[in-house]
Formats: structure tokens, C-alpha cells, sequence
């Protein structure tokens, strides 16, 4: 019977401790856990090589860069006749486009502000952002057309090839 006293009595102390508002140890001690969705390296060049082939599509020869979220190149293409300036426009335009989480050809007032002297921004139109179901997965800028605008419509045409498979891995 003393045995039986003395259990329960640790059974309610440690009950009364979690009524005070006290958290157990194991559960204070628990990290905060966080899913970042990312692309992949795969769909990172399916969206580079859709953007080429909308640009060669229009006779034109361009560079294509996809960051990631962060900014940082996943998949630079260079076409024969595109200068290599191209793709260091097009990782410009992709890191301002992820960085801004913008299609760059909205960002012109930045073009005027002191932001337009930090290295690796480029405000000119050809670059967007790809997303799928409000989250950010990484840009894609082009370089090489005539206009920022034609960069930018093969950009679009990179993403889009990508959306829904995108989405489809959404929880």
C-alpha cells in the first residue's frame, strides 16, 4: 500500500506541475521546425529550357539563368550565337526578379533609387519570379532579345512550363 501512495503521489505532483503552466523537459527542448519548398535541379532546367525554346522560337539567342529562393544560380543556358553578356544580365535580372519577388519590369522606380548602385541588382525588364500556390521557388531572367519586354515574355513562358508541376507537390 506504501509503494501505491508513493507512485501516485510523483503522478500528481508532476500533474499539478503541468496545471502550474510548467512545460516538461522534453517539450521545451524541441527545435521549431520549418519546411522550405525548394526547386529542383530538374525543374530548374525544364523552366531554363522552355524560356530558350519560347526565345529560339521568335528567332532570337538568348541566356537564361533559374536561382533558387535565395538568388543563387541553379541553371545558366547560353545559346550558340548569345554573347556570354547575356548570361550575366540574365543572373542579374533572375537574382533581382527572387530578391524583390517581382517580375523586374515592375521595379523601375527602383531603377531611380540608391538601390539601383547594389551590386548584382539589375532593374531592367526580362526576369520573373516562379511561384506556385503563393510560394516563392526561385526567378528566371533572359538576356539577348531586342527588348527587356521579349526577355521577359520568354522568362514567363519558362515559368509557366513549370507552374503545374509545381503545384502538384504541394501538401
Amino acid at each position: 500500500m506504501e509503494r501505491t501512495l508513493k507512485g501516485t503521489g510523483a503522478a500528481l505532483a508532476a500533474l499539478l506541475a503541468l496545471a502550474c503552466g510548467a512545460a516538461p523537459a522534453a517539450q521545451a527542448a524541441q527545435p521549431l521546425s520549418v519546411a522550405v519548398r525548394r526547386l529542383s535541379l530538374d525543374t530548374a532546367l525544364q523552366a531554363a529550357q522552355a524560356a530558350l525554346a519560347s526565345c529560339r522560337a521568335k528567332g532570337l539567342q538568348v541566356g537564361v539563368t533559374v536561382v533558387d529562393r535565395d538568388g543563387l544560380p541553379q541553371v545558366m543556358l547560353r545559346d550558340v550565337l548569345a554573347p556570354e553578356l547575356s548570361l550575366r544580365v540574365s543572373r542579374r535580372k533572375a537574382y533581382t526578379a527572387a530578391s524583390f519577388d517581382s517580375p523586374t519590369s515592375r521595379l523601375q522606380r527602383q531603377a531611380t533609387s540608391g538601390l539601383a548602385h547594389v551590386p548584382g541588382l539589375l532593374f531592367e525588364a526580362g526576369a520573373v519570379p516562379i511561384h506556385a500556390a503563393g510560394t516563392l521557388y526561385g526567378a528566371i531572367g533572359v538576356s539577348g532579345a531586342p527588348s527587356g519586354q521579349e526577355d521577359e515574355a520568354c522568362a514567363h513562358a519558362g515559368a509557366d512550363a513549370v507552374q503545374e508541376q509545381l503545384e502538384m507537390q504541394q501538401p
